[in-house]
């Protein structure tokens, strides 16, 4: 084989092996984009991992953070807070022997549903939907 027939093989293989790529970007079917399985919800942390801690903090859940708790009425229900208290900023932590989501700055109370309970905040913390669904704690923001 000489030179010239090599590099006519070359070619035709490499255009030979490009031709499914260029198939499929060419065809007309179109599949249908979808969200998640999920509905739109994140996986956070597991049910293990929230009953072990008390409490499962993820610092950057779509770009805020979020803090699931156990609903201390309905332990088959949670409750996802972005923690940032509405007064300063501070971080609130869960005290779940008060049932509400306190404050270390100034002392601000909320209720497991972010609602004020104690100034000095005078606006509800943002909640988030959450769910269990198998042993995995799902959230979606919005």
């Amino acid at each position: 084989m000489n030179r010239r027939e090599f590099l006519t093989w070359v070619g035709v293989g490499g255009i030979a092996s490009s031709l499914p790529v260029a198939i499929v970007a060419c065809s007309n079917t179109k599949e249908a984009v979808s969200s998640p399985p999920t509905g739109g919800f994140k996986p956070i942390g597991t049910v293990a991992e929230l009953d072990q801690k008390g409490q499962i903090l993820n610092k950057d859940f779509s770009g805020s953070p979020v803090l699931i708790v156990r609903d201390p009425n309905n332990s088959k229900t949670i409750s996802a807070v972005n923690p940032t208290c509405t007064h300063k900023g501070c971080s609130v932590v869960w005290k779940a022997e008060q049932k509400n989501f306190v404050c270390p700055c100034h002392g601000a109370k909320f209720a497991i549903d972010g609602k004020v309970v104690k100034d000095p905040a005078s606006k509800p913390l943002a909640t988030y939907q959450a769910k269990i669904e198998g042993d995995s704690i799902l959230v979606k923001k919005g």
